[in-house]
């Protein structure tokens, strides 16, 4: 059962993950009235997500260009999934913005207690 439930703990990892990059398309394509503003920032968010993660959190590091650890990589992960629950809520979506930065919490915990870091 302990292995269940770690292998279903980096499950929810991976698809925290791409709710963050689901969050900053969402609250791109929000944020003007004007289609150009929304294709630049809709599109563009999730690239900024995705090439900050690939440069220092891929793989939890490993397959990381620069990978950080300790309390870097603590503070990258509260940056980028905060990052996703801040986008979700100045997109109007509070509720989904709290579930996410929840459930982010109690991932990181369980990766803790597990040394899943």
């Amino acid at each position: 059962m302990p292995t269940l439930a770690k292998g279903a703990n980096l499950a929810l990892m991976f698809l925290l993950e791409l709710g963050v990059l689901a969050a900053a398309g969402y609250w791109g394509f929000t944020l003007s009235e004007s289609w150009g503003v929304k294709l630049l920032a809709g599109l563009g968010g999730p690239a900024l997500f995705v090439a900050v993660w690939a440069l220092f959190g891929a793989g939890g590091g490993a397959n990381a260009v620069f990978p950080l650890t300790g309390p870097a990589r603590a503070a990258l992960e509260i940056i980028w999934f905060g990052g996703g629950a801040l986008a979700l809520h100045a997109a109007g979506l509070t509720t989904p913005a709290a579930v996410l930065a929840a459930l982010f919490v109690v991932n990181a915990v369980l990766r803790l207690v597990w040394k899943q870091v």
